[in-house]
């Protein structure tokens, strides 16, 4: 008995340090889940950043198409005439990086015969297309103009764009949160309570073309690698970068 009493003390002393301690962890740790915890005094509001910008590069497609019944014939004809357009796209500075062969289709071209009533191949259609980008503006008229002089018999989805846009989403993001921050602080003040801080927040990003009336480009430097053609006027105009936020502020 003497021995217990002797230890009970001490020990007793002993589980109170360690129940003191647990208790300032377990006050800390539900301090630290009751801040991470989202308010329920909470606003929301939605805002739109946008910048104007000029795009930087033309994208678009050329193809040479032949038609014939010997295969080897039409295909020699129709790799002439797709070098020969390489090569004049190259003099006019477009770099190797920037020409792309995206297509090499050899089909059969079917006919039915209404006496034998049964089909039968009558001919051949190759065709070879080209993705290119252009970044120098002043070449896009005359590359062109004269690419149908070359034999390019099908040039499609002629297309403006911003190759880096990150400094255009830069600024449209920085004009939204600025938006939603300054709508976000007047509707606290008209309802009588004050920001606290930042609880939730997310972006998504729309960028669509201007076709702006802007002044044609002409036919560019460079010696003349064909005979004269007639040049289209390119309207590049303006691209509208936008960012559009929604922000959830912590009210008290």
């Amino acid at each position: 008995m003497e021995s217990f009493k002797k230890y009970f003390w001490p020990l007793l002393d002993l589980l109170l340090v360690m129940l003191l301690v647990l208790g300032v962890f377990a006050a800390s740790a539900l301090k630290h889940s009751v801040d991470a915890t989202p308010s329920s005094r909470t606003i929301s509001v939605t805002a739109e950043g946008k910048t104007i910008t000029s795009p930087d590069i033309a994208k678009l497609n050329f193809s040479v198409v032949t038609e014939g019944l010997d295969t080897a014939k039409i295909a020699d004809e129709n790799v002439k005439k797709m070098n020969k357009a390489i090569d004049f796209v190259k003099s006019e500075g477009v770099e190797v990086k920037d020409i792309q062969t995206t297509g090499y289709n050899l089909s059969p071209k079917y006919e039915y015969d209404e006496n034998r009533r049964e089909s039968f191949i009558s001919g051949y259609t190759l065709t070879q297309t080209v993705y290119l980008q252009i970044r120098d503006f002043s070449k896009i008229s005359k590359i062109l103009g004269n690419l149908p002089l070359l034999g390019v018999n099908n040039i499609s989805s002629l297309s403006f764009d911003i190759e880096n846009q990150d400094e255009a989403l830069s600024a449209a993001r920085d004009q939204a949160f600025g938006k939603a921050m300054t709508k976000a602080k007047a509707m606290a003040a008209k309802n009588g309570v004050r920001i606290k801080r930042v609880v939730t927040f997310n972006e998504y990003q729309n960028n669509y073309p201007i076709y702006a009336t802007k002044a044609a480009y002409g036919m560019g430097g460079g010696d003349a690698f064909v005979e004269s053609a007639p040049a289209p006027s390119i309207e590049p105009g303006s691209q509208e970068v936008t960012v559009n936020v929604s922000v959830t502020y912590e009210i008290r």
